[in-house]
């Protein structure tokens, strides 16, 4: 999965027996973690790889081939730990003996959870990162686990909605059982999925497994996840939390609605230096609509589009981008979602930097350029390095200098202001050849998402998870909407530790 950050949430995945009473306390699990010093040796060479990354990721965004597929009176809030290093992550116990722990990618921007499972081929996957490295694999127990009928709307939704008929066929149900439709005790075939920059085939299984919360614990019973015996690039699961029918939000909402339909994180603001630790952040399922102290900025909301193409998206529209006082507004295509699935910007924690259109990313650019490049002197060298652009070389005391960032988002006051360290990293460059020259230099964490007319569909934009940093985002599948607010995230994580 692309993303730059990490975050660890803790689901312990063991069989209960019983649903949970109605609660309104969060339970929150402290897991803290730093990012990986072993593969990047300089802050240049992890924006690299994020960003080369986010823009794999969006390619594939713009080509369908993300995902194979196309298609109680109390309330309760749940609230779990993220905390920040190379990605975001959930961290799964399953119930088997002995129990076994495993790290997976969290990604607002795909719908299946899936495992790999030994024995497990990874191929070009030397180098990547693991939060796994000591149990990388998880051994299913067949005895406790089920399959997915070959006729269950699991597996067609797995396999692109293909009929039952032909996915039993595929399963080698004979023809007469097929005609007679009597193929229930055939499993669904294995399947083919691809991300930005890796892909896996999978079978799906089932599994009674629980969250655990204040007692008794909240159980997912029948849980599906696809488990992978081979894999491209992709080292690491992933725990979808897309539109789809597959993703835990999804199956959680089937039990319990309102812990499935509305959750949100809050990712505190992270630097790229590999030694850094930082604080959890809040992953909140059954999110309150009321706000937790009387000092917190209310949600800005914006509505979900629907897009026929890629249904598992959160797409939402994008009216302008204002820097400084310049308003540059977005053409139509970003501002709403056609028939054949074309427009609109994704929301996605899955992508580390904001994907923007060649046009409006130029306009920006340009304001940008206007403004600092009179002053400053453009770090090209850095560009070149980084992938990001523009840079600049900035004195200690001229980055106060940078035009403040907003986004316009479709719907009456839907405005969201963006902290200048969302937008705009500034870091000391060590230089190379061990030289010993030191400046400071700063680049625009926005990136060029390519000319929209030589595109061919899908998304014109994608909101990464750095722009994300420092706001509450909700996700509210009940009302359709997406709601952003400004926090500081590691005080809503000590009040809700405190509830």
């Amino acid at each position: 999965m692309a993303s730059s950050l990490c975050l660890f949430v803790l689901l312990l995945f063991i069989v209960a027996h019983h649903l949970p009473t109605s609660s309104s306390a969060p339970i929150l699990l402290p897991l803290t973690h730093s990012l990986s010093s072993s593969r990047f040796n300089a802050t240049h060479h992890l924006l690299k790889s994020a960003s080369a990354r986010s823009a794999a990721r969006f390619r594939h965004h713009r080509l369908g081939r993300h995902l194979p597929h196309r298609s109680s009176s109390g309330r309760r809030q749940v609230s779990l730990p993220l905390s920040p290093g190379s990605d975001y992550t959930l961290s799964f116990t399953l119930d088997s003996h002995p129990p076994q722990s495993i790290s997976l990618f969290m990604d607002t921007g795909s719908d299946l959870v899936w495992f790999p499972c030994a024995p497990f081929d990874c191929i070009l996957c030397e180098g990547k990162p693991n939060p796994n490295r000591r149990n990388p694999v998880v051994a299913l127990n067949r005895s406790s686990t089920s399959t997915v009928s070959c006729k269950s709307p699991a597996c067609a939704a797995a396999h692109s909605s293909l009929s039952s008929s032909d996915l039993c066929a595929a399963a080698r149900c004979p023809l007469e059982s097929i005609e007679i439709s009597d193929c229930a005790s055939f499993s669904c075939p294995p399947f083919y999925y691809a991300y930005g920059d890796g892909s896996f085939i999978a079978t799906l299984y089932r599994h009674s497994v629980s969250i655990p919360t204040s007692p008794p614990a909240l159980v997912l019973r029948n849980f599906t996840f696809g488990c992978a015996h081979s894999a491209l690039g992709e080292p690491v699961g992933v725990a979808g939390f897309g539109r789809g029918s597959l993703s835990l939000p999804a199956q959680l909402a089937r039990l319990s609605p309102q812990l499935g339909n509305r959750f949100s994180y809050c990712l505190v603001s992270h630097s790229f230096e590999p030694d850094r630790v930082l604080r959890p952040s809040p992953l909140i399922l059954g999110r309150k609509e009321k706000v937790i102290s009387n000092e917190e900025a209310e949600f800005v909301y914006t509505e979900m589009l629907d897009n026929p193409k890629h249904p598992y998206f959160y797409c939402v529209g994008l009216q302008g981008i204002s820097v400084g006082r310049k308003h540059i507004p977005a053409a139509e295509n970003l501002r709403a979602v056609d028939s054949h699935g074309n427009g609109g910007m994704v929301v996605d924690s899955g992508t580390t930097f904001t994907m923007l259109p060649a046009g409006l990313y130029g306009s920006v650019v340009a304001e940008f350029e206007r403004r600092l490049g009179r002053v400053h002197k453009r770090a090209t060298e850095i560009e070149d390095k980084t992938g990001l652009s523009p840079c600049y070389h900035f004195d200690n005391d001229t980055i106060a200098s940078v035009p403040t960032v907003s986004l316009h988002f479709v719907g009456q006051g839907s405005s969201v202001v963006l902290p200048r360290r969302n937008y705009f990293y500034d870091f000391t460059d060590a230089g190379d050849g061990g030289s010993g020259r030191r400046s400071r230099v700063g680049c625009l964490m926005l990136m060029n998402g390519g000319d929209e007319a030589e595109a061919e569909g899908g998304p014109m934009a994608t909101l990464g998870n750095y722009q994300q940093q420092g706001f509450e985002v909700v996700y509210d599948l009940e009302k359709r909407r997406v709601g952003f607010a400004r926090r500081r995230c590691s005080s809503l994580w000590d009040s809700l530790n405190q509830h």
